[in-house]
């Protein structure tokens, strides 16, 4: 039986991108921070699961939340990097990347203990833009990323970038595990986060069940906050953003239990070492 990836990125409210024009990162400290105790409802929700998941962790949220860090870790998670403070990689050049990734690293190790293998750009911000990326990403010595969405969006996506695993630098063992997409009348979405709160269930499930058939692995994502209805609204934000934003936080935590139920789920770095084996 395959097992897929199941993925958590650990941000606070205020630091998505669809808030990224109406709120600056100098006010981030001044605003209610819900990240801990929401993450600690998704480590319970998967303690109920029975799963395991990978926790990519903003360096900005680590650096407050230590403890945070440890609990996901004791807890049998992996945590890996999202980068610092969610800037997209896209509005980089590869020295600042570097940068970006080392201090996120830094400060995730030093609260965990544990080496840091994985990475995940911010908005999925890895694509035909930063042909540098990933190969700043192996000279740095990770294992695998899972930083690319192979879809056409305002916000993101590479839409002519694999479906399944690959190396995306020839001679180095990095593995790129681009996140499952789904056809939803005649669109191409991502199986996670906002798509997965609005799209009717079955959408996702046929989509993972169609991979798994074919002995491959999907890979899901989500966010903390999206199973927090009660979050600060913020008022002057783009309607769109709004509905992308806040449409059914109630339903989540429900849907994921059934997520949970019906497929088989591990960590992304076990899930990309086991694509590295059938790459090799």
């Amino acid at each position: 039986m395959v097992s897929n990836a199941l993925s958590v990125d650990v941000e606070d409210w205020f630091q998505v991108g669809a808030f990224e024009k109406v709120i600056a990162r100098d006010d981030w400290a001044a605003l209610e921070h819900r990240v801990e105790a929401n993450t600690d409802a998704v480590i319970d929700l998967f303690a109920e699961g029975g799963v395991k998941a990978t926790f990519f962790t903003l360096g900005w949220v680590a650096d407050r939340h230590p403890a945070l860090m440890r609990r996901i870790a004791d807890a049998g998670h992996e945590v890996a990097s999202h980068g610092w403070d969610h800037q997209r990689v896209f509005s980089m050049g590869p020295e600042q990347f570097r940068a970006d990734i080392a201090r996120a690293q830094a400060v995730l190790e030093d609260a965990t203990g544990q080496a840091v293998k994985g990475y995940r750009a911010p908005s999925f911000s890895i694509d035909k833009r930063t042909p540098w990326a990933h190969e700043v990403l192996a000279e740095a010595g990770y294992a695998y990323s899972s930083s690319v969405a192979p879809i056409g969006h305002d916000h993101y996506g590479w839409a002519d970038a694999p479906r399944a695993a690959f190396r995306p630098v020839a001679g180095a063992e990095l593995i790129e595990l681009p996140v499952t997409t789904a056809r939803f009348f005649g669109r191409e979405v991502t199986t996670g986060g906002g798509f997965f709160r609005l799209l009717p269930g079955r959408v996702v499930y046929r989509a993972i069940d169609a991979l798994n058939g074919a002995g491959q692995p999907a890979v899901f994502y989500f966010h903390p906050w999206e199973i927090d209805p009660g979050q600060p609204r913020v008022a002057d934000a783009p309607l769109k953003s709004k509905l992308r934003h806040y449409s059914r936080l109630g339903a989540m935590a429900g849907k994921m239990r059934t997520l949970m139920a019906g497929h088989r789920w591990d960590r992304t770095d076990r899930v990309a070492a086991a694509e590295a084996e059938k790459l090799n």
